[in-house]
């Protein structure tokens, strides 16, 4: 017999199902980040530069972007569970290839195909989303992105002690057997839904474009969003390179420990959510992009403990402005709510993806301090378009 999520969340099956809904997109998310604590030796084995492996990101969030506009749409046409399923079989051989790959190109392909299907976290919150209650859909997408987000940061910690104990190679392979396990879960307990849109696929994209420029709100939570995550893919692309390099001298598995901090900043993500239900997303949203460059300012102090505090501040920052501008869209069109989510990851992915390669072009010529001046600027710009957002009660 199959699960069901009732619109109430307070039972112990929806308890269930919204945990496999927070596993399943923190293991397909994370899938983009493996290769960020690793960059420095991926770059030595298959013999690429700092500014050519930094790349790497930018292929992974070009890919994820691309994904975005492409496969998550599809969320409004087709049987959302068939659909999740056959997305992460091409997740599993995109990593397989990654594993196996004998050069920097081939590396370099296969991550940006690790992006495009990883996409399939974006079509389970939505999907979330319009299982929950409307009273309660915050708090339910805050719980399941604290589960991507905690996905996104345990990759980095993961990936370094793996790598540390058999090699960068044996990360890859690792989250493909996971994939593989938690494909066969989700055909088990995850409910069908059959989206009631009749329009085509190439409707569906041509309506993309009609769907942004109808909402003011939804491009103006994409630009924070921008922003927010620009300084966040800036900070730890950089931080690699930084950690890796003479002043701190820190193996792949010293960095993947450090990631571990990031991964409690992830845990605030619900309360953001709930705080979002309550009516207070918009004040919260102009401290968090205050606070972001403020996590930066830290980390110039000099050591570990200003490290620690600048890292922790930034992530509870960009997951905080993440979770309220999701919970304000999702109020939007329900039939189109895959849509829209599309719209909104994919502006801010484009976003991060043009930080990361402009983070290692910083790092490569003036350090750690011209990569805090980038993700320092960006989230500033995001302040200055907030305060022209107007208040409502």
């Amino acid at each position: 017999m199959r699960s069901s999520l009732h619109p109430a969340i307070d039972g112990s099956v929806n308890r269930r199902l919204i945990l496999t809904f927070a596993l399943a997109c923190g293991l397909a998310a994370g899938n983009l980040y493996y290769a960020q604590p690793l960059l420095g030796v991926i770059g030595k084995e298959l013999h690429s530069g700092a500014e050519q492996t930094s790349l790497v990101v930018t292929l992974t969030q070009l890919g994820y972007a691309s994904g975005l506009i492409l496969l998550v749409p599809l969320g409004d046409l087709f049987e959302n569970r068939s659909l999740i399923r056959r997305v992460l079989w091409l997740t599993t051989l995109a990593l397989l290839a990654a594993s196996w790959a004998p050069n920097f190109a081939s590396f370099a392909l296969a991550s940006l195909a690790i992006g495009f299907t990883s996409v399939v976290a974006q079509v389970l919150v939505p999907f979330a989303a319009h299982l929950a209650a409307p009273e309660q859909r915050g708090r339910v997408v805050g719980k399941v992105m604290s589960g991507l987000l905690v996905g996104v940061l345990l990759a980095r910690a993961v990936s370094g002690l793996v790598a540390d104990a058999w090699g960068w190679r044996s990360v890859f392979q690792l989250s493909a057997c996971l994939l593989v396990l938690l494909n066969f879960w989700l055909g088990l307990i995850l409910p069908t839904r059959q989206p009631s849109s009749q329009l085509s696929y190439r409707q569906l994209l041509g309506s993309l474009k009609r769907i942004f420029l109808a909402y003011e709100s939804l491009r103006r939570r994409a630009f924070y969003q921008v922003t927010m995550f620009g300084s966040f893919s800036a900070f730890w692309t950089g931080l690699t390179f930084w950690l890796s390099g003479p002043a701190w001298n820190y193996s792949q598995g010293s960095i993947g420990r450090l990631a571990l901090v990031g991964a409690v900043g992830a845990l605030a993500a619900p309360w953001f959510g709930r705080q979002g239900d309550l009516g207070r997303g918009h004040a919260l949203t102009g401290l968090c992009l205050l606070g972001a460059p403020l996590g930066f300012a830290l980390t110039l102090q000099g050591g570990l403990t200003a490290l620690i505090c600048g890292t922790l501040l930034l992530d509870a920052c960009v997951q905080g402005t993440l979770v309220l501008g999701q919970q304000v869209i999702y109020q939007l069109e329900p039939e189109q709510r895959s849509r829209i989510n599309t719209l909104y990851i994919s502006a801010f992915f484009l976003g991060g993806a043009a930080a990361s390669a402009l983070s290692g072009l910083a790092f490569a010529r003036w350090g750690w301090p011209g990569v805090v001046v980038l993700g320092s600027a960006l989230p500033l710009s995001g302040f200055c378009y907030w305060l022209s957002e107007p208040r409502k009660p």
